[in-house]
């Protein structure tokens, strides 16, 4: 047992599961299931397709020869070349009778349609290389987001507890800030999110197109996953659900079509007179047992994913529809961002007039800071610019337009 913990030990210093102090919302839940659990998940099966300490050899080939060193060189062979199956044995009836040993496994002539399998070699740097994938809508929109909601909400998420006058020191990095550190920190999110008003579209936009390339990138990788397979990964789904629990029980079980647990192999070399020696080989494929499980789960994973991802867009188009015309629906959006007594008011009043980038700027910054001290945030928001609109300068009536009421007279 602790050799299998000790595989999975190797990822316990870059992925992070707990929420401190200094953590920062940029994103959504559905984002974070592409670039944190996926992720986690690709890698996870990297690591069980590498380890042997699980499965033993990942391939074990028995032949018919005198020679004991022979037996290592045709493992050898036969995993980073290929092994192949009998598409006329892959007879269920057949097996089960026990007309055939092995599904895809018997004598073999020249006409025999013959399925190749090669993808196993392949399947941990398939997966690392996929699991990257998942991770780089979350990097490019971490790097164009630059951490500018960190550097205005850092020192706020515990802000609701400021009931001293200077900062109190909690230990392991942690504190709460004082009265007047609270203020000044409001005050600078009140000019900065002033100061930036329609300012924030390319902020939106950038992460509008990284939750756009989330789902693109879904669905590149069901297709990507049923190329390698040989075009049997779309299928797959189909031969899980319409098995029933005989199936399982059989020797031949549905997955053995994709992912056979033995194979053949022919391996040449000369013999000692010069002529070519051809050896027939069975394979135990103790790899795939592993394999037909990882990908089992990831097919409905990428399924639910991609429907979960189609949704989020979807919900990402009704909040720029919706944001600028119901009042019901900002409070009920920001409600959910800060969960509390505190109830966050009249926010059309604060974004009627103004971008959907700065509504959705001004959401995550609700996301990251206490209800309370958000509502103070938003209260403070709302008469700053209730003042900016009445100091605006009233447009000056043309000679034309002073004169138009007296010719009316």
């Amino acid at each position: 047992m602790s050799t299998v913990l000790a595989t999975f030990a190797v990822l316990k210093d870059h992925v992070k599961l707990r929420v401190t102090q200094d953590s920062v919302a940029i994103d959504n839940i559905v984002f974070k299931l592409h670039y944190r659990v996926t992720f986690l998940i690709l890698l996870i099966g990297c690591l069980l397709c590498t380890s042997r300490q699980l499965i033993g050899d990942h391939i074990k080939c028995i032949f018919d020869n005198e020679e004991k060193t022979l037996g290592h060189v045709i493992d050898t062979f036969c995993f980073f070349t290929s092994t192949f199956t009998i598409s006329k044995y892959m007879n269920a009836t057949a097996v089960e009778l026990g007309h055939i040993p092995h599904p895809g496994v018997g004598s073999q002539s020249p006409e025999d349609e013959v399925v190749h399998h090669a993808y196993y070699q392949w399947v941990p740097f398939v997966l690392f290389f996929q699991a990257l994938l998942f991770y780089v809508p979350h990097y490019l929109w971490r790097s164009a987001e630059g951490g500018r909601l960190k550097v205005l909400v850092s020192g706020l998420q515990m802000a609701s507890l400021c009931l001293r006058d200077e900062q109190l020191d909690l230990g392991n990095g942690k504190s709460i800030p004082s009265k007047s550190d609270r203020e000044e920190k409001i005050q600078i999110i009140r000019n900065a999110f002033l100061n930036r008003l329609h300012a924030n579209r390319p902020w939106a936009y950038y992460l509008g197109l990284c939750e756009v390339l989330n789902f693109m990138n879904v669905l590149t990788q069901i297709y990507l996953t049923n190329w390698f397979l040989g075009g049997a990964f779309l299928n797959l789904g189909s031969l899980l659900t319409q098995a029933d629990d005989t199936d399982w029980n059989r020797k031949m079980t549905p997955l053995d079509i994709v992912f056979p647990k033995v194979t053949k192999c022919t391996f040449h070399k000369y013999g000692p007179s010069g002529s070519i020696q051809r050896h027939d080989a069975l394979c135990v494929m103790a790899l795939n047992i592993v394999n037909e499980k990882i990908y089992a789960f990831l097919w409905f994973w990428f399924i639910i994913l991609a429907i979960i991802t189609g949704l989020g867009l979807v919900w990402r188009i009704l909040t720029m529809v919706l944001h600028a015309r119901s009042i019901r629906f900002n409070r009920w959006v920001f409600s959910l961002a800060c969960p509390g007594r505190y109830n966050p008011w009249n926010v059309l009043r604060v974004t009627h007039e103004y971008h959907f980038g700065d509504w959705l700027f001004l959401y995550y910054i609700a996301k990251n800071l206490d209800n309370y001290v958000f509502k103070e945030l938003l209260e403070q928001l709302a008469h700053d610019m209730e003042d900016r609109r009445a100091s605006r300068p009233k447009p000056r009536l043309s000679t034309l337009d002073e004169e138009e009421p007296f010719k009316q007279a």
